[in-house]
């Protein structure tokens, strides 16, 4: 990472600054997940904000094709990795910014923007005390992913007939005492206005009696001007979780998409080329085809221009495209697709398991499929702050990743590795569903969403306010995924981080993909597949059942009206179902074991009521 020129800023593709200041390093995988655009990340005694992506250099930035993912994307053609850093040749990869631009000195207690202490290049240093500068600890930001300095001036000058104006005073911030509330953190003015501590800082209704709003601050972005903000900033530790989520989209690779003639067209980047430019590539290069003809490789070639085109035809909103997706990867689940080209021409594997499917089917299962082999591609879509995104809100509060016109696409990672797919039985799933007492169960969380939906809903939307994914079935899958994911990890040597969640629920959907795809080792261990093997599944699921029966924060969890960030989530905590926030996509929320094992008065029916009493 390296910070911006500052001749002129941002800039894909050109050269680094000579003598630019490299950083720091962090994984590529990460630009997307944890430290990706609009992200402050830490480096020694300083704070940088991640830059748009209009500012890296991309020349060497290896493309990742994923169709399918593409299509629902609004304005994506295709998928990058993010790029590293090459010294030898001045590439600089990815830019940061210095964010927040407020420091304070522990030696002189002073507290001013960066640029006014005087500092040596590369050494954020007070030039009166030579002490090492601290970051500002605390910075403003809004639901709609805006984020400004703390205004520190304003706060301590609340009251005083100077808070229309400045008084031209020194600010200095001192810690006093040895607790670490906000009451200790005082920050003081050489005017002589009285001092005042950080203490309430973080109540919303304190800054807006002070007048404070919020200016529609992109820092991340080069240039970009304010935009307009109706949304009440919020103070927050500049290294809190909140200050930043990624909104990631993801996608299987399952045929034909990404194998054999497709997956062709892809390496050879022929996709979107003419007939005549492909015919004359393959007449040229003939070896490449082996068995098929060029004629094979035109019909492939149109099949993805129709599909490419297929959301533009139809004018389907991205939200219904994406749930297409997710159905075309649940049928491929369920009906597999075989070995047949080596892993080089195959990214999806998935056969059904040659045991005895009774034990499964005794417990509800349909299913099982093994999916020996798969190829993720997880890109970012965008990020907000505050509060974390639910899947179905609408995108206003996407944080733009850049500002040109001309960038059309999005950084990206692919990974790959297994799984095993569950599929429960219909007919007893839609008899459970229909029951009152679980309709009734469901139905608060229900309304919970809804509300939370219309809450982050801006007054004046246009966009029609989507409805809720809640439902007994979808709450059900979704609890079930993590009872197994936390099973699994305690018997087939995975750390539960390491294993992830794919809900397939719908009215005519019913299942769960249970999959290790991770960029680190933690996902190629092997072994998965394993899992779900028939008799190896049915003693894992009764298990995993007999577990949930019971939590240590009983009977308070099982008896929950709301619970979770978002009084989204009944009987679930971190003591039983909840999961690490890498395994689950729905940042832990709609689960119920209720729906699983039952009520223990009787009230509610459980999908898996009958196996209870095993232990």
């Amino acid at each position: 990472m390296t910070p911006p020129p500052s001749s002129r800023r941002g800039g894909a593709g050109r050269p680094a600054r000579p003598g630019a200041r490299k950083l720091g390093a962090v994984r590529r995988s990460q630009l997307v997940t944890t430290y990706g655009v609009g992200a402050m990340i830490a480096i020694d005694n300083e704070s940088f904000i991640v830059s748009g992506i209009d500012s890296w250099n991309i020349d060497d930035a290896p493309k990742i094709e994923e169709g399918r993912l593409a299509n629902v994307l609004p304005g994506v053609a295709f998928f990058r990795l993010p790029p590293a850093p090459d010294p030898e040749y001045g590439v600089d990869g990815v830019r940061v910014r210095r964010f927040p631009d407020f420091y304070s000195c522990p030696g002189c207690d002073s507290l001013q923007p960066y640029s006014e202490f005087n500092c040596l290049p590369g050494r954020a240093r007070c030039s009166d005390c030579n002490e090492d500068l601290v970051p500002s600890r605390f910075v403003l930001a809004c639901d709609d992913g805006h984020i400004d300095d703390f205004p520190y001036w304003k706060w301590v000058h609340r009251g005083n007939a100077l808070q229309s104006g400045f008084c031209g005073g020194k600010l200095t911030l001192k810690t006093e005492g040895s607790a670490a509330s906000l009451r200790s953190v005082v920050v003081s003015c050489s005017c002589g206005v009285q001092s005042v501590s950080m203490e309430g800082a973080f109540r919303v209704k304190a800054l807006k009696d002070l007048g404070i709003r919020c200016e529609g601050r992109r820092p991340w972005l080069s240039g970009a001007k304010p935009q307009p903000c109706v949304r009440h900033p919020r103070t927050m530790q500049r290294g809190s979780s909140s200050a930043w989520h990624p909104v990631m989209r993801s996608a299987l690779s399952i045929p034909p998409w990404g194998e054999g003639l497709h997956k062709l067209l892809v390496q050879e980047k022929l996709i979107d080329a003419p007939e005549s430019v492909i015919r004359w590539h393959f007449e040229q290069r003939p070896a490449l085809l082996k068995k098929a003809t060029i004629d094979e490789v035109l019909t492939v070639a149109r099949e993805i221009a129709a599909e490419t085109h297929a959301s533009d035809e139809f004018g389907t909103s991205p939200v219904d495209l994406y749930g297409d997706l997710r159905k075309q990867e649940y049928e491929r689940l369920r009906h597999g697709n075989p070995e047949r080209h080596s892993a080089e021409w195959q990214d999806f594997i998935c056969e059904r398991s040659e045991g005895d499917l009774a034990p499964v089917r005794e417990l509800g299962l349909a299913e099982s499929m093994l999916v020996k082999r798969l190829r993720e591609v997880r890109a970012l879509q965008g990020f907000t702050r505050g509060v974390a995104p639910l899947e179905s809100e609408p995108d206003q509060r996407l944080a733009a990743l850049h500002q040109s016109e001309d960038i059309n696409w999005l950084p990206a990672i692919e990974v790959k590795g297994e799984g095993v797919f569950l599929g429960l039985d219909e007919g007893r799933l839609r008899e459970w569903e229909s029951k009152p007492e679980v309709i009734n169960q469901v139905e608060q969380m229900r309304l919970n969403h809804l509300a939370l939906i219309r809450e982050r809903t801006p007054a004046d939307s246009t966009v029609k306010t989507p409805e809720s994914p809640v439902s007994p079935r979808f709450v059900l899958l979704h609890t079930l995924a993590h009872v197994l994911i936390n099973e699994w990890s305690l018997d087939g040597g995975y750390p539960a981080s390491a294993l992830r969640e794919r809900l397939y629920a719908s009215d005519s959907m019913a299942g769960i993909l249970l999959y290790t795809a991770t960029s680190d080792s933690a996902g190629s261990l092997g072994g998965i597949v394993a899992q779900g093997d028939p008799k190896s599944l049915a003693e894992t699921l009764r298990s995993a059942l007999a577990r949930a029966s019971w939590c240590s924060n009983d009977p308070l969890c099982m008896e929950s009206g709301a619970s979770g960030a978002d009084s989204v989530n009944l009987a679930a905590c971190h003591a039983c179902v909840l999961l690490p926030e890498t395994s689950c996509e729905l940042n832990n929320s709609f689960l119920d074991r209720t729906l699983l094992i039952g009520a223990p008065a009787g009230g509610v029916p459980g999908y898996f009521q009958s196996l209870r009493t095993v232990s």
